[in-house]
């Protein structure tokens, strides 16, 4: 199976930052309320907190969906552009049953969230 290039070199570059660096610009991008959601943390304050040199880390199942929602995010804005990219993220999606991506995402649902954004860049849909 041939693996998209835009999909290895988002997730590449996202390998490449820091989990702090990741959560301030998801924070940024999407508001700290979507980053605690899609994280799976009922602290809504918590990603202000993990964005902070000093702050706490996230546990490792919060950083691998921190992870994947920072890859979808930079694929879908540098494809679509950021207002497509956040609605992406908190709209009714066709290709998850009518779940937000926020929701796939805090359950886990990589693949599934991950073909649903690529989806929307090639403007596909078979459901």
């Amino acid at each position: 199976m041939a693996i998209n290039t835009d999909t290895s070199s988002a997730h590449t570059r996202s390998l490449k930052l820091d989990i702090r660096e990741i959560t301030r610009r998801l924070n940024g991008a999407l508001g700290a309320t979507l980053v605690a959601s899609l994280a799976g943390s009922k602290d809504l304050k918590l990603p202000y907190r993990w964005a902070k040199a000093e702050g706490p880390t996230p546990k490792d199942e919060a950083t691998r969906r921190l992870q994947f929602a920072y890859e979808q995010w930079t694929r879908l804005a540098e494809a679509e552009g950021e207002h497509v990219a956040r609605a992406w993220f908190i709209g009714a999606n066709p290709w998850l049953g009518y779940e937000t991506p926020v929701t796939a995402i805090r359950e886990d649902r990589f693949t599934e969230a991950g073909t649903a954004a690529q989806a929307v860049i090639d403007d596909t849909f078979s459901g």
